[in-house]
């Protein structure tokens, strides 16, 4: 199954991802809101953020929900633009019983979320966002469980380092990724002493890669999704030029395999959750979970939805008293460690829980590595 190439068709319309499987009740249910971006650049990592949550949810309903209270979990689309987002933020004040916002998908709907919620002093917690941008760490009202960008990057390059990277090239899959992306990049390389050199794009992906030439740096760190980095491949798999290409976590390798992309180009991508074939329990009960529910391949971005939803799930059966927004907030500003099954919450500093990355590979031989 092409997902990426499925996703971009459903995002002209309200898409269907994957069965909705078996609901429980609503009556006196808890609501957990979820906002996912099906614009096209942000569709493949929201698609399986989703499902995974969902699969999450569905299961902590069967097995009695919160405290005995069932979970609506209700997914709230948005189209990437600052009105979208807040018509979708309007309409959860109205839910007096929404009492947290989860999973919030993908990086760029999640980093608005953050600067709107902290404009409107808004009272609810946003937990586990799929959120990559470390400079919105320290909010008081979101709780970031994944690695950001900065960690994927540092990790990414600690293991080139036995290849003395003297330089990186820093490839963006549009003008808004560029705007958007540029500063932390490159704070991120003067942090790790590495001369970067940032390429624009001015249209197409595929002719970009073409016009590489033997001056550009051999190791190249992509800022985009899965699309548009197998356009950008596809310019360059055949050229003379042994280039290395390190992806962050919105790329999903085995759709890049299946799209029959990077044949002749080793591509490493970052993960920010154990690997899918992990013997961890959360990972085995995310696998089980997925198969008995939905039709669908683990896939990182899967597993961190599932991820998220479990977290939110286990803070909640800690509120103590009655569950309300405030309350509910109150019980995550402590920040508490979570042993979510083998993967470890634990908040930093910079109130962002740790960096845990982990990397796959594409070989060039076309094998999946990791």
């Amino acid at each position: 199954m092409l997902r990426g190439t499925i996703g971009l068709a459903a995002c002209v319309t309200a898409p269907v991802w994957a069965q909705p499987g078996k609901s429980s009740g609503t009556a006196r249910a808890l609501v957990v809101a979820q906002i996912v971006d099906i614009t096209a650049s942000q569709l493949d990592v929201s698609r399986d953020f989703l499902i995974g949550s969902r699969a999450a949810w569905q299961d902590i309903n069967a097995k009695g929900g919160i405290n005995g209270h069932p979970v609506h979990h209700l997914p709230l689309e948005v189209d990437g633009s600052a009105g979208s987002l807040r018509a979708a933020l309007d309409s959860i004040k109205k839910i007096p019983n929404c009492v947290a916002l989860s999973g919030t998908a993908g990086d760029r709907a999640a980093s608005q979320l953050v600067a709107l919620l902290r404009q409107d002093q808004h009272d609810i917690a946003h937990v586990a966002p799929w959120l990559q941008n470390a400079d919105l760490d320290g909010d008081n009202r979101t709780f970031p469980i994944f690695a950001s960008r900065q960690d994927q990057i540092a990790q990414a390059l600690k293991s080139l380092s036995i290849m003395s990277v003297p330089e990186l090239g820093a490839v963006y899959a549009s003008e808004q990724e560029y705007a958007l992306y540029r500063d932390e990049v490159e704070r991120a390389s003067t942090v790790l002493k590495i001369k970067l050199k940032s390429y624009k794009p001015t249209g197409n992906l595929t002719r970009l890669g073409k016009s590489l030439t033997p001056d550009t740096p051999r190791i190249l760190l992509f800022v985009g999704g899965t699309p548009e980095l197998a356009q950008f491949t596809q310019g360059f798999d055949r050229q003379g030029q042994q280039r290395y290409v390190v992806a962050m976590a919105d790329v999903n390798l085995q759709t890049m395999m299946q799209m029959g992309a990077a044949r002749h180009t080793p591509v490493m991508a970052t993960q920010v959750v154990p690997m899918v074939n992990s013997t961890l329990a959360v990972v085995r009960a995310y696998r089980e979970t997925l198969a008995r529910l939905f039709d669908e391949p683990p896939t990182p971005q899967s597993l961190a939805g599932y991820i998220a939803a479990r977290y939110t799930s286990d803070v909640l059966n800690t509120v103590e008293g009655t569950l309300t927004r405030q309350s509910t907030l109150l019980t995550f500003q402590q920040r508490q460690t979570v042993d979510v099954g083998g993967f470890h919450v634990r908040f930093n500093a910079q109130k962002r829980s740790g960096s845990y990355v982990t990397q796959s590979m594409i070989t060039p031989d076309g094998r999946l590595v990791g």
